[in-house]
């Protein structure tokens, strides 16, 4: 018992110095409300009215996404330091344990929880040839700068 002295001794210094020091916050702030401390902040930009929609749930879905993965490496780690003790029990163990999040990771991919933004539209780039194009009596020309070429007849004056 004597080998976990520290170990208690630290975590109760870590709860007295977490409950002095909000304590010691609600005792010695100054309080002074007003309306600009009540207002949300975001970035330096002052609100001017409210949001016109709301906070995209996708957000909080990539989170929690973020948080299962911190959780799935916190777990891999036991395993690599102990990976030949447990054999092959915890082998698949593990295996079982990523498929479940590599799963979850693939079905919020395919909701679309991480396409952010308006969905960009594909753009076919102009085929621009330097060299004028001549077909049918149609002579393709003054492409700099412009997304449809100007036709012009061929002889025409």
């Amino acid at each position: 018992m004597g080998q976990y002295l520290p170990i208690v001794v630290l975590t109760a210094l870590a709860v007295v110095f977490g409950v002095l020091s909000l304590v010691a916050s609600k005792l010695l702030a100054p309080r002074r409300p007003n309306s600009a401390k009540d207002a949300p902040y975001e970035c330096g930009i002052v609100p001017s009215r409210e949001s016109p929609e709301r906070f995209p749930v996708s957000f909080y879905v990539v989170a929690m996404l973020f948080i299962m993965f911190d959780i799935e490496i916190i777990f891999a780690y036991p395993y690599a330091v102990a990976h030949e003790t447990l054999g092959a029990f915890g082998f698949w163990e593990m295996i079982a344990f990523s498929a479940v999040f590599f799963v979850t990771f693939v079905y919020v991919v395919a909701r679309g929880a991480l396409a952010w933004g308006p969905a960009k539209k594909e753009s076919k780039v102009a085929d621009v040839n330097l060299i004028p194009d001549v077909r049918a009596g149609v002579k393709v020309v003054g492409l700099d700068g412009r997304t449809t070429p100007v036709v012009q007849e061929v002889g025409a004056a």
